[in-house]
């Protein structure tokens, strides 16, 4: 009976994948427009930061989303939370390409599919804990953030050539098409659990939703991370919006910023496919946020002074691959440092603490932009102090009890 209790189910996989398609879908539309932020504003007549500001209103829109999304996962299940976002995902991102030519109806367009990302994104360790093993856990969270990686390098590297090829309306069509077939795909396939739980700490009891927030946010060690992803999330949004203004003073082409940024997903690939899993085999976390979070300023460096273009790219893989790893490896460690509350409160209350500084650093950025160049690079100098700082930080974390020995 014992052994049936923590049985797998080789269907996790199949779920695994669809919601992997869904989030590369809902970060395409993201930054589908970052790496031509120029060509757009043209296009639609307005400025470099109403384009940016189609990317601000994920986060904005997160912050008010973040605590009721988590609240309906945690309460309705992950059949109603994820599949609520899905189905806005679909609808929105079709109509995005309907209505592509104009940037009020994208931007309303750009709000559905805003409302439905935190529906998504705080789903991630719910759906780990209720599916997979504690030995799979940070992979399943690093698998997801590589799904998310995958939709940025869509949306970064492919956009410029789209976009010259088809123009903004068949660009913005071709994304609808596959947002609303990945959508369905996923409603189709998503269940809410498996007959039995994969891992005994499943069958504990756990706290109710407000009573779990509470429990999260009376934690140090949290209360320490939320810090961690105030800084290294919210760099991740800024640098990822504004990847082309940045560069552009440096001679840097859009299509050029687009191959950098989809240098910076692959970097994150390769690192959420790497990092997450020497996580779980070593039942550690805490060594593996502060080294990556050590290693991310050398990219950070490169990123803000490099001229020459191999520099560059260089500069963004290496940023790209530790702190895009970092992100599964603090959700699963914040899950196992806040069980028994819901797993999706403490996954949403670390990526609230990104967006809303995010926000702060797009504005940051865009506000103190250097000269006539318009240089984006003091601003990129506080981020690798900010980071330097939030390595110390790291260093007082305690590991959890159930990603670490016993």
């Amino acid at each position: 009976m014992e052994k049936q209790a923590v049985r797998v189910y080789g269907y996790r996989w199949i779920i695994m994948a669809a919601f992997m398609i869904l989030n590369v879908i809902i970060q395409i539309h993201w930054v589908a427009l970052a790496a031509i932020t120029g060509e757009a504003a043209a296009f639609y007549s307005v400025s470099p930061l109403s384009i940016g500001f189609l990317s601000m209103i994920y986060m904005l829109v997160y912050i008010v989303m973040c605590i009721p999304a988590s609240y309906v996962i945690d309460t309705y299940g992950l059949r109603a939370g994820i599949g609520t976002g899905a189905l806005l995902a679909g609808v929105f991102g079709f109509l995005k390409g309907v209505y592509a030519s104009d940037y009020t109806m994208v931007t309303i367009a750009q709000l559905g599919l805003a409302v439905a990302q935190p529906f998504i994104l705080n789903a991630y360790t719910k759906l780990a804990a209720q599916w997979f093993p504690v030995d799979e856990r940070a992979t399943v969270s690093g698998l997801a953030s590589l799904a998310q990686y995958l939709g940025i390098i869509v949306a970064l590297g492919v956009s410029p050539f789209l976009f010259a090829a088809r123009g903004m309306e068949g660009m913005l069509m071709i994304y609808g098409i596959i947002t609303l077939a990945g959508s369905v795909i996923f409603l189709v396939i998503i269940r809410e659990r498996p007959p039995t739980p994969p891992g005994a700490d499943e069958s504990m009891e756990r706290y109710p939703f407000f009573a779990g927030l509470r429990h999260i946010l009376g934690l140090r060690d949290m209360r320490l991370l939320l810090v961690l992803f105030f800084i290294g999330l919210g760099i991740f949004n800024a640098v990822t919006t504004w990847i082309e203004q940045i560069l552009a003073p440096r001679g840097i082409t859009p299509e050029q910023a687009g191959i950098i940024g989809a240098i910076m997903m692959i970097g994150g690939i390769l690192g959420a496919s790497i990092l997450p899993v020497l996580s779980d085999k070593t039942r550690k976390r805490r060594p593996f946020l502060v080294g990556a979070m050590i290693a991310m300023v050398p990219g950070l460096l490169g990123l803000a002074f490099a001229t020459q273009f191999w520099l560059i790219l260089a500069s963004s893989f290496v940023l790209g691959f530790f702190i895009m790893s970092a992100g599964p490896i603090g959700f699963q460690y914040s899950a196992e440092v806040s069980h028994p509350a819901p797993e999706s409160i403490s996954q949403g209350v670390l990526l609230l603490a990104g967006q809303i500084s995010g926000v702060i650093f797009i504005f940051g950025m865009d506000a103190f932009r250097s000269g006539e160049t318009g240089s984006m690079t003091p601003f990129m100098v506080i981020f690798m102090a900010l980071v330097i700082g939030n390595a110390l930080l790291g260093l007082k974390l305690r590991e959890s009890r159930i990603g670490g020995a016993a």
